[in-house]
């Protein structure tokens, strides 16, 4: 539990007893079901199939007996046909991208507006934030939650925004020393590069009146926390959403902590799945996140398959109960001659040699029968014998991760940034 100093910032949905809380999400899942069942048509059509009916739900253990959401049953139903109430009621939009297909898009009220804001609250305050801050958003804004996400949620905990949005690196740098923020909102790859301005500019980051780094939207590793954390000087926390959920402020971690991110279980039920038999595992073991809304009204969403994998764990600065850091998506796992890679194992591999720096690609190429893997990685500026780099991060990825990988060493600035979250694999399989 948090120190004694600390708990009195904790709302009413944090202090909350297990018990407590068991009984709220059994009454805010049983509400859920039977919207989702009378408002959206998906979810009538799909519980019938099933077999089941929001009455059968009498204790949380029976939600596994409910079909799972996916984001293909969402494009299935673009633009609007997943929202559960009438669209006169929604306040306002969001989509995902689309890069894969038609776009995701969900819907709030006015009250799941003002919730969201709540728990993007909360969760800045759990970083270490406090009313009075200064908080610079680099995520960007427009249909992506990210932006509008953290802005709403900053002002609600009663910080000054600025919204500078992605991009323009040169003017975020300048921004940061001009209006002094305390804290950053942005995804860590993207932080990088604003990391890299300071430096061409001759800036020591470490000198700006940044505190606190909130970084989402796309996995990232405990070395990656290392190299920024000591770069500028701050705490590095990462923060968890997706848009078919909520957005940004499912989960985040605590700074006093920084052991995974705490679920905000008042509001979502989490569960971890095996990704290939489908079954609900115990916790502590690894599988696929799976998320149940428990009071969103304009699109509740009932047991989304997220693709991440984590775990759940016991809660520490909080009672409400922990997942580990993304370890990597199931769609973004690579099998390379039997053996299953993610990016975030070989990103961590990279940290480890001192000459190379955490921009990089990963390259599949399928020249004959098997799949092979390239590494595409920066060198740092001062870096001068790039061979011997090359050589000791193949000697990394063959002892640790186990498998052989060819390794381009790229001249600094070389590799493509992203103001958004980054594009680590490029599949150049026929």
């Amino acid at each position: 539990m948090p120190s004694p100093d600390y708990a009195p910032l904790l709302d009413a949905g944090e202090k909350l007893s297990r018990d407590a809380l068991a009984a709220l999400q059994l009454e805010r899942l049983k509400a859920t079901l039977e919207h989702a069942y009378e408002n959206a048509p998906h979810y009538r059509r799909a519980f019938d199939a099933a077999g089941v009916a929001p009455g059968d739900l009498q204790s949380l253990d029976d939600l596994k007996r409910f079909p799972f959401t996916t984001k293909t049953d969402l494009r299935e139903h673009y633009p609007f046909g997943f929202f559960a109430v009438p669209r006169e009621r929604v306040a306002r939009v969001h989509a995902s991208s689309g890069t894969t297909g038609k776009p995701t898009v969900v819907g709030y009220t006015k009250r799941d507006i003002e919730t969201w804001s709540a728990l993007v609250a909360r969760s800045i305050r759990a970083a270490g934030g406090r009313p009075g801050m200064k908080v610079h958003v680099s995520y960007g804004y427009g249909l992506f939650t990210g932006g509008l996400g953290a802005h709403y949620g900053a002002e609600a905990l009663g910080c000054t925004v600025i919204p500078m949005s992605g991009g323009q690196t040169e003017k975020q740098v300048q921004l940061i020393r001009d209006f002094e923020p305390d804290i950053i909102m942005v995804t860590p790859s993207y932080m990088l590069a604003i990391l890299d301005e300071f430096r061409r500019e001759g800036i020591d980051p470490r000198e700006s009146s940044l505190k606190i780094g909130i970084f989402g939207a796309e996995p990232w590793t405990e070395a990656m926390r290392r190299e920024i954390e000591d770069a500028f000087a701050i705490d590095a926390v990462d923060i968890y959403g997706l848009s078919e959920v909520i957005g940004p402020g499912v989960a985040n971690e605590c700074v006093e902590t920084k052991d995974g991110l705490t679920i905000w279980e008042d509001h979502f039920y989490p569960e971890i799945i095996d990704p290939e038999t489908d079954e609900v595992l115990p916790e502590g073991e690894l599988g696929e996140l799976v998320f149940t809304s428990l009071t969103k009204e304009a699109m509740p969403i009932i047991r989304y398959r997220t693709r991440d994998l984590t775990r759940l764990l016991p809660g520490t600065a909080r009672r409400m109960r922990r997942m580990e850091k993304i370890a990597g998506r199931c769609d973004d796992m690579l099998i390379i001659r039997g053996v299953n890679v993610f990016p975030s194992q070989v990103e961590e591999q990279i940290l480890k040699v001192p000459a190379l720096a955490p921009h990089y690609v990963l390259e599949v190429m399928r020249p004959d029968r098997m799949d092979e893997l390239k590494v595409i990685v920066e060198r740092r500026t001062d870096a001068e014998d790039a061979d011997a780099a090359a050589r000791e991060l193949k000697r990394h990825i063959k002892n640790i991760i186990g498998i052989a990988a060819e390794v381009e060493i790229a001249n600094a600035g070389s590799v493509a940034r992203s103001a958004g979250k980054a594009q680590r694999i490029k599949d150049l399989r026929t």
